[in-house]
């Protein structure tokens, strides 16, 4: 499953792609971020649900590519810890990108009550995940009953969150206080197909580069004799995460923190229901009773990492410390320590 053959490639080779798909990956999802918002200023999208539906499906497509191959290689444990690795590593993105852009705290402009929704969602689906780990399987159909539940939870947080906005009964007073036309003049005067087509075209070249960063942090981590959970989790999770993290620079360089929110966790609805198919294309036992200790934690680091974010975004307050929101640095501390847990699970 290498049609690049980077497998057999040497070492400075993989490292040499792994970079120059970064590099198109960083570039492209800027340009991405803008024709979605400039596609979604036209159309009076929802920016939280431009983000979570357009970003966050775009973006997640990289994942999809290393889970499906993953479990044709009879190593779907591998694919789950990529999977769970990209959702706490998609939140770390978003404190990071509070750090760099430095002007306020990101929870601080939040004011659409479906970013809330989300978040409580999101946490959800990770404990299920955990809960689903430590309990034995049964397997219906030839794929798991908890892989199905996984994938129907995911997909039912993302409709619940569509829309959450027109049905909530409560909101922010200053909801549009980080709403402002930073978008180019060539994207907002643009005819709205040739911004469509242009979200298409960005969206296939992320896939492409994406594909080429998880095969060539596979065998990169093949080389250097690394653990495969931990490769999952860190190498390949980051790799794979790179499209959020070029996407949530620009969308916050917009002052879009409701798309920024959007894309994180409408990314990990869709990961995270990316078990199921794992599952199908794996031939054996169902997935959940491949993993233990590790992709429990994993799990319930991503969840705290939400948590930590979704105090910020109750309290609403614009409180820095080294330039970002007090949340933002406590999920920065909290995946290290949790990184070198799992450090500790692998050993």
């Amino acid at each position: 499953m290498d049609p690049l053959g980077l497998a057999g490639a040497p070492l400075w080779l993989n490292a040499l792609a792994f970079c120059a798909a970064a590099v198109v990956v960083w570039i492209v999802g800027g340009r991405l971020t803008r024709s979605v918002d400039a596609a979604a200023s036209r159309t009076r999208m929802d920016r939280a649900f431009a983000g979570m539906l357009l970003l966050g499906g775009i973006t997640s497509l990289p994942e999809a590519a290393n889970i499906l191959t993953s479990a044709a290689i009879g190593s779907p444990e591998l694919g789950v810890n990529n999977l769970l690795g990209s959702a706490a590593i998609n939140v770390l993105f978003l404190a990071v990108a509070d750090a760099f852009i430095g002007r306020t705290a990101v929870t601080g402009i939040v004011a659409r009550p479906s970013v809330l929704m989300m978040g409580t969602l999101c946490m959800l689906v990770l404990i299920l995940i955990a809960g689903a780990v430590t309990l034995d399987d049964v397997p219906v159909g030839g794929v798991g009953v908890a892989s199905l539940l996984i994938c129907a939870v995911s997909l039912g947080a993302f409709w619940l969150s569509t829309g959450y906005d027109r049905r909530s009964p409560w909101g922010i007073s200053d909801g549009g206080a980080q709403e402002h036309s930073d978008v180019g003049s060539d994207e907002s005067s643009a005819p709205l197909a040739r911004l469509w087509l242009q979200v298409s075209v960005y969206g296939a070249l992320i896939f492409a580069a994406g594909y080429l960063l998880s095969v060539s942090g596979d065998s990169i981590a093949a080389q250097t004799g690394l653990g495969s959970a931990i490769v999952g989790f860190a190498l390949i999770g980051i790799a794979t995460s790179l499209p959020e993290l070029s996407t949530i620079v620009a969308a916050l360089r917009l002052h879009r923190a409701e798309m920024a929110f959007g894309q994180v966790l409408g990314t990990n609805f869709i990961i995270l229901a990316l078990i199921l198919p794992s599952d199908i294309a794996y031939r054996g036992e169902p997935v959940t009773t491949r993993l233990g200790t590790f992709e429990t934690i994993s799990a319930l680091l991503g969840a705290t990492l939400v948590g930590i974010f979704m105090v910020g975004l109750l309290e609403h307050r614009d409180r820095t410390i080294l330039r970002m929101g007090y949340d933002s640095l406590a999920v920065i501390l909290v995946f290290l320590g949790g990184v070198a847990l799992l450090a500790v699970a692998t050993g």
